[in-house]
Order: C-alpha cells, then sequence, then structure tokens
C-alpha cells in the first residue's frame, strides 16, 4: 500500500499532505472544465442482457451536457472510438465539445473509480485513490483502477497516490471542507482492513481537506456499494442538503433513512434538511434495484435527474429545481441503468475548472 503523502520522504524531506498544501476537494456545483465518462463495454457485466439499450442513453447524457461543457468519454481503443462515434452520431449527440481518449476499464462507473479532482486557486491535481469494484466484489478492476493515472498525465495535473480505497460515490462534499459519507461503506473491511475510523478520516483531512465528515448509517435496499452515500444525501449548497425517506414503515428502507435523517439533524452546527421522496420499489427479474432521485449529476447550468416512470418524478423535481435557480433539472429515465444499480452520478466525474472560480 502507498504511504500518504505527509509520511513520504524525499531528499530526506518530509512531504507535506495535499491539504496542507492548500489543495482541496471543490463541491460539483462549481464551474466545470468537464464532465468525464466511461463507455460501456459489450463484454462488460454491468448491464446483463440489456446491453443495447445503453449507449443510446450515454449519448442522451453527452446530448445534454456537451451544451454547457465539454464531454470527456473513456474508451477501450479505436474501434470501442468508432462504435461510440457512430452511436453519438446516429443520436444527434457530437454538435458539442466531445473528446475521446484511449484510457480502458471494464465497466462504466467513472464516478467511482475516476479521479477527484483538486484544486489550489488556479492550478488542479489528482487525489488518486485505490479502486477495488467495490470491495472486490466484480473483478477483474486493474484497468479503471488506473484512470486516475492515466488522466493526471493526460492533464499534467500534480498526482496524489492516496494510498486507500475511496470511491467517488462514497462521499459528498459541499467545498468547503465538509464531507458526507456512510460508515456501512467506509468502515466495510472489504476497503479497507487495516483502517480504523480515525485513520480514514486522518486521510480523508490529509486528501480532500475534510475539516469536517459527517457518518451516516448505511444505504438503500439493492445498493451493491455497500451504502453509497449519493443514493441517500446530498449537497447542494455548501449548508443544505438533499436526504432520501421512505414514508411507509413496512418498507425496508424507511428506517435506515430515518436513522441516517436523525444523524443528519442532530449534527452542529447543523444544516437545512430538505426531504426528498423515494420512488416506489423499483424490481428487474426480482431483483429489487436501488432507485434513488439523490443520484443525481450537477453540471454547468443543468441537473440530471433519474426518472423512473412513477408519481413522485415530478415531486422530486419540484423539490430539486427551486434548489439550482440557476440551473435547469432535466429528468432522464433512469430505469435501465438502475438495473446495471446506478445512475447518472455513478457514470459521472466532473473536471473543475478552477480558473473560472479560484478559491
Amino acid at each position: 500500500m502507498v504511504p500518504p503523502a505527509d509520511q513520504r520522504t524525499e531528499a530526506g524531506s518530509t512531504l507535506t499532505s495535499p491539504a496542507a498544501q492548500g489543495w482541496r476537494l471543490p463541491a460539483e456545483w462549481e464551474p466545470h472544465s468537464a464532465t468525464w465518462l466511461t463507455w460501456p463495454r459489450r463484454d462488460g457485466i454491468s448491464f446483463p442482457g440489456l446491453h443495447d439499450r445503453i449507449p443510446p442513453i450515454f449519448a442522451t447524457i453527452v446530448r445534454t451536457l456537451s451544451q454547457h461543457e465539454a464531454v470527456c468519454i473513456n474508451v477501450w481503443d479505436v474501434d470501442m472510438e468508432e462504435e461510440a462515434r457512430n452511436v453519438l452520431k446516429e443520436h444527434d449527440a457530437l454538435q458539442g465539445p466531445v473528446h475521446f481518449h484511449h484510457h480502458p476499464a471494464y465497466e462504466p462507473w467513472c464516478r467511482d473509480h475516476g479521479p477527484l479532482f483538486l484544486t489550489r486557486g488556479n492550478e488542479l491535481a489528482v487525489a488518486d485513490w485505490e479502486y477495488n469494484a467495490w470491495g472486490g466484489k466484480y473483478p477483474p478492476f486493474e484497468l479503471d483502477n488506473q484512470i486516475p493515472d492515466r488522466i493526471a498525465r493526460l492533464r499534467g495535473a500534480q498526482h496524489f497516490p492516496a494510498g486507500m480505497v475511496l470511491e467517488g460515490g462514497a462521499i459528498d462534499s459541499n467545498g468547503q471542507g465538509t464531507l458526507l459519507t456512510t460508515e456501512s461503506c467506509l468502515l466495510n473491511p472489504n476497503r479497507n482492513p487495516s483502517f480504523d475510523r480515525a485513520a480514514i478520516e486522518a486521510r480523508l483531512r490529509d486528501f480532500l481537506g475534510a475539516e469536517r465528515i459527517v457518518w451516516l448509517t448505511s444505504g438503500i435496499a439493492g445498493d451493491d456499494t455497500d451504502g453509497h452515500v449519493d443514493n441517500l444525501a446530498r449537497f447542494v449548497s455548501s449548508d443544505t442538503i438533499v436526504a432520501v425517506v421512505e414514508p411507509d414503515p413496512a418498507d425496508e428502507n424507511h428506517q435506515p433513512l430515518q436513522d441516517n435523517l436523525r444523524l443528519l439533524n442532530a449534527d452542529n452546527p447543523p444544516f437545512r434538511i430538505i426531504e426528498l421522496p423515494l420512488p416506489r420499489p423499483v424490481f428487474h427479474e426480482g431483483e429489487r434495484l436501488p432507485a434513488s432521485y439523490a443520484n443525481f449529476y450537477i453540471a454547468n447550468n443543468v441537473v440530471l435527474m433519474p426518472a423512473f416512470s412513477d408519481p413522485a418524478d415530478s415531486v422530486a423535481r419540484e423539490i430539486l429545481q427551486p434548489l439550482f435557480r440557476t440551473r435547469e433539472v432535466v429528468t432522464l429515465d433512469s430505469r435501465d441503468l438502475a438495473w446495471g444499480l446506478g445512475s447518472f452520478h455513478c457514470l459521472t466525474m466532473q473536471e473543475p475548472d478552477p480558473a473560472a472560480h479560484p478559491h
């Protein structure tokens, strides 16, 4: 395991952590220079029996986002690039800035295997966390784990190996030093068995500038990530969080979400908490899927919100739209993506534009 930056030495001098050097993790709503995606492989395991329905969804994502920012797409090779171009062209999704990069990865969940970008003034860096496919559930994953390093090299950005397993969907940042996360994921021994809570908090502090960490308990039913927070609670401003709730006491999600809500309301200083409903349970081939409106993605001028052909779709949008006054909340059908156990936030990773909003 790679030691943390503040424990490595070079020419006899102790290197300080990224946070000590002034690097920080921006909030998702800060200006982007690009959104990163990883194109789905036909041979991938994420969408059994449904693969042909997934590339057109990617085309809709690309077409929507590229009206507002560049879209960078990781592809396996020249053949996959051609395949992706053909799909995007067919769906009129090549009108904006779309760039392909030959960075092979097995599965398309860029939120979790992609880089966590840091900023310092108008500089950009990459915090490179280890990726082990959600606790070693879906090998192989060594190529996915190389994506942050490849992108850092592409950008000529400083590169900080963090020496700890962490997926991007496991945390949410308000850009001012507060992170949301869950015990069920970060404290799971399938991630970092030699790390206790204090060690994990220290690593988050050193590499992401996390001065305050709010720990929730567990995730929603069907979530094979062990409870990613991006299905549970999301910052929409520095002091406002939307948190999903399930009002039906008979539903298996009801009590865990009430426990999370209690923790959010008890935190001091308090946040403004806005409750967000869940859709009715979504099943495919008898399996309950992790359908959540919290898995939205905040881009420049637009928010991609998952929809599930449910009456609560419009309710969720009516809750979210006033929270994003300068952005349009666009609802896109996410039922097929849910079969892959994710949605729009899971598929995307923002690259901040530090020059547009230096901190």
